[in-house]
C-alpha cells in the first residue's frame, strides 16, 4: 500500500460584475508566507469532516467577509510543487456576483480583500493564474455570463 502525505485545500474564484465596467475577480492579499503580501485566490485547508463545497464557501467568507450560494466546481490542481509548504492538492469553485451587493471585509489570515479587473491582475501565489484561467474558461462557457 502506497504512503501517502497530501493535504486536501480549497479556492474560491469569484468573479464580480459591475454596471459598465466589466468582470473583476476577488483577490486576498496574504498575510503569511509562503507569499507573504502576495495576492491569491481565496481559499485555504479542508476541515476533515467538512464537505468540499462547504470548506470553499466558509474560506470564502472568513478572508473576505462575503457568502456566495451557489459555487460550482473547477478543477482539482494537484502539481506535486504547487506548495512548498507540503504536497497539496486543491478543488477550485467558482461563482459570479453583483460586486456591488457584496462589502468586503478582510479577516483571518488575508490582510487585505480586494476586487480586481480581470485584464489588470497583479502577480498571484502559488499557482493561482492558472486555476483563474481555468474558472474564467468555465465561467465563459456556462450561462452565466
Amino acid at each position: 500500500m502506497a504512503t501517502q502525505n497530501i493535504k486536501l485545500t480549497v479556492d474560491a474564484v469569484i468573479f464580480g460584475y459591475h454596471s459598465g465596467q466589466g468582470i473583476s475577480v476577488l483577490l486576498v492579499e496574504r498575510k503569511y508566507e509562503p507569499f507573504a503580501k502576495r495576492w491569491a485566490i481565496p481559499g485555504g485547508f479542508v476541515k476533515d469532516t467538512e464537505p468540499l463545497e462547504e470548506a470553499a464557501s466558509r474560506e470564502l467568507q472568513e478572508e473576505t467577509g462575503i457568502k456566495v450560494k451557489d459555487l460550482e466546481q473547477v478543477y482539482a490542481f494537484g502539481e506535486p510543487n504547487r506548495d512548498p509548504r507540503q504536497r497539496t492538492v486543491s478543488v477550485a469553485y467558482f461563482g459570479l456576483v453583483r460586486a456591488d451587493d457584496h462589502p468586503l471585509k478582510a479577516a483571518t489570515d488575508a490582510k487585505q480583500a480586494k476586487w480586481f479587473d480581470i485584464n489588470d491582475l497583479p502577480e498571484l501565489a502559488f499557482d493561482h493564474h492558472a486555476i483563474l484561467d481555468k474558472a474564467l474558461k468555465k465561467l465563459k462557457a456556462s450561462d452565466l455570463l
